[in-house]
């Protein structure tokens, strides 16, 4: 049998479905810290004001990653078709479990005296106490993101299907920017929702929970348009890799599946 990594297909899957798994985990992680936008930008601060809130551009550090995955998930549609993005999405959720059980496991592990004071000289004065409380996310913000993460998916997928059906091989603009567009808006309010609206311990309000959802989707928007011509790259990078005649058979096949 025929070494199935040197079958161009087989290595584009793997390479695309790896960029897909670890982006969605590590913007997991990382999406514990909150960042300004503007200060980030060396901009002055908007002082938005939105459904009664008013106050800086704070975003989850998560949106940096978010936009890469949905990317890849339209990549991945475009050669390999819907199945292959829902096989993904629920190996990758579980594999997000699985890494926040491991984390879990690796906080409640008892730590060495010396290395609990060891940071004391860089402004870490517990280091046991840091890593808790960075990577110690609560119970709701992880099945927020894991719900929102799976149900933004699935959309993004059976749109981008929707739109391919309805316009062949042309306008991957329309069906990659717009499924993102819509998988990205429940994605959004999803997780915010879950974490924060339904969880007794934090209990935001229905207005403070509309008004971070929108501005992380103004962001999230504002993105997928911009890397709207990466898309294009990347596709005709994959097309030349592939060759045409092996590309067209995969979005051939994709289209089917």
């Amino acid at each position: 049998m025929k070494n199935l990594l040197s079958q161009k297909p087989v290595l584009l899957f793997v390479t695309l479905a790896g960029f897909f798994v670890t982006n969605a985990i590590v913007a997991e992680f990382i999406g514990v810290k909150i960042f300004a936008l503007e200060d980030t930008l060396g901009l002055k601060p908007l002082s938005w004001k939105l459904f009664g809130q008013t106050g800086s551009l704070s975003l989850t550090a998560g949106v940096l990653l978010w936009p890469v995955v949905f990317i890849m998930t339209d990549l991945i549609n475009e050669y390999f078709g819907k199945k292959s993005i829902k096989l993904l999405s629920w190996l990758t959720a579980a594999l997000i479990a699985y890494a926040f059980v491991m984390v879990f496991g690796a906080i409640h592990l008892v730590p060495a005296d010396w290395w609990v004071g060891s940071a004391q000289n860089r402004g870490v004065v517990d280091r046991q106490a840091a890593f808790s409380n960075i990577f110690g996310q609560g119970l709701w913000i992880i099945g927020g993101s894991l719900v929102a993460f799976l149900v933004g998916q699935i959309v993004d997928a059976g749109v981008f299907h929707k739109l391919r059906t309805i316009t062949g091989d042309t306008k991957l603009w329309l069906r990659a920017t717009g499924s993102t567009l819509i998988s990205q808006f429940i994605d959004s309010f999803v997780v915010l929702y879950i974490a924060f609206v339904l969880n007794p311990g934090e209990n935001w309000s229905i207005n403070l929970f509309l008004a971070v959802g929108t501005v992380n989707y103004c962001y999230k928007f504002v993105v997928a348009i911009l890397l709207t011509p990466l898309i294009y790259l990347v596709h005709a990078v994959i097309d030349r890799y592939l060759g045409k005649e092996v590309s067209e058979e995969l979005r051939r096949e994709a289209r089917s599946h």
